[in-house]
């Protein structure tokens, strides 16, 4: 059975990941997650099912057009385990130590449908029950130390990166930025070598939607696509590097001006670190209160900086190499 590598941590699957690239060499050691694709664990049965959804312990405010929540999460067996069922049907359970996970799906979604939320918000949450912080953020690497690209969806985070893996360098993590800290400096764990986007930023960078691959080849209408960082000559990093700095995207200019970088207050930094926060949603009043701490030591030791793109991508070149050079005079 398949062996991975993701986010610093090893994974065991009883079926191929799509996304994922299989570890050549089988683990010395016992992994760190487990998971089960299309099971449930032994526990679960539907009487359990019926019992526990008059509790759920998070409910999304998005909704989808037939008016049902996005995400509802309930805690199962005194809080030993999640249950995390989406609007598409598919769920999930992870054990409460971030160790097991196992998935299920119905028809016509497939295991590629089910991978986009298990490499994404399933281990992001799995991450921080782990204890690591995770921001909304893409990374890339330059001269050896990780530089993040901080927004919400749709800011311009994996378009950013993107631009950045098309002049040559190394692609850390994408949507999720896992943080450690040690000896009190922060490094960002690497993600998997994949970059996911949408059709507009593939055409704004490669000219034609066509030229990446469907995330989902089956799906109807969700046309997202992903950049295969293992192919082509482009980079993915694979050890974790110290973070050097942050760029919040923010509004993207018409005028000459853009792209520019200015400089945050220390005020409106934390604002925009706490709303940035990955899977905050389902975080516990102790993971929130251990975050606030993280996230103001982050603010202290790394510069956080607003980023205003030009809104023509064709300047995405010139968006390069202002921040490396900005990160150059940050030396």
């Amino acid at each position: 059975m398949p062996h991975y590598r993701a986010y610093g941590l090893t994974l065991f699957a009883n079926a191929p990941i799509p996304g994922l690239v299989a570890l050549v060499q089988p683990l010395s050691s016992s992994p760190d997650i487990c998971v089960e694709l299309d099971a449930m664990p032994s526990f679960w049965h539907p009487q359990l099912q019926n019992s526990e959804s008059a509790r759920a312990w998070y409910v999304s405010h998005r909704q989808d057009a037939q008016g049902q929540p996005i995400l509802q999460a309930w805690q199962l067996q005194q809080g030993a385990y999640f249950r995390l069922k989406y609007c598409d049907g598919t769920e999930f359970i992870v054990d409460r130590g971030g160790c097991r996970i196992w998935a299920k799906w119905i028809a016509p979604l497939t295991l590629e449908d089910t991978a986009t939320y298990l490499l994404g918000p399933i281990l992001g949450f799995v991450l921080r029950l782990r204890g690591s912080v995770c921001l909304h953020a893409s990374g890339v690497a330059i001269r050896d130390r990780a530089v993040l690209f901080l927004g919400q969806a749709g800011a311009g985070k994996s378009t950013t990166a993107a631009a950045f893996a098309q002049s040559g360098y190394p692609v850390l993590c994408d949507d999720v930025a896992a943080l450690t800290l040690k000896n009190g400096q922060f490094f960002v764990r690497p993600g998997y070598p994949r970059l996911r986007l949408w059709s507009k930023s593939v055409i704004a960078l490669f000219g034609n939607p066509e030229s990446l691959p469907r995330i989902v080849p089956t799906h109807p209408t969700w046309d997202k696509r992903y950049l295969d960082l293992v192919q082509n000559d482009y980079r993915f990093q694979g050890n974790s590097l110290p973070l050097a700095g942050i760029y919040r995207l923010s509004q993207r200019l018409d005028r000459a001006i853009a792209p520019k970088i200015e400089r945050m207050s220390s005020q409106a930094g934390m604002m925009s670190l706490i709303a940035n926060t990955y899977t905050n949603y389902l975080l516990t009043k102790q993971m929130r209160s251990t975050e606030f701490e993280v996230l103001g030591q982050l603010l202290q030791s790394v510069p956080l900086q607003q980023l205003h793109p030009r809104a023509d991508p064709s300047y995405l070149p010139q968006l390069v190499e202002l921040i490396a050079s900005d990160l150059g005079t940050e030396s």
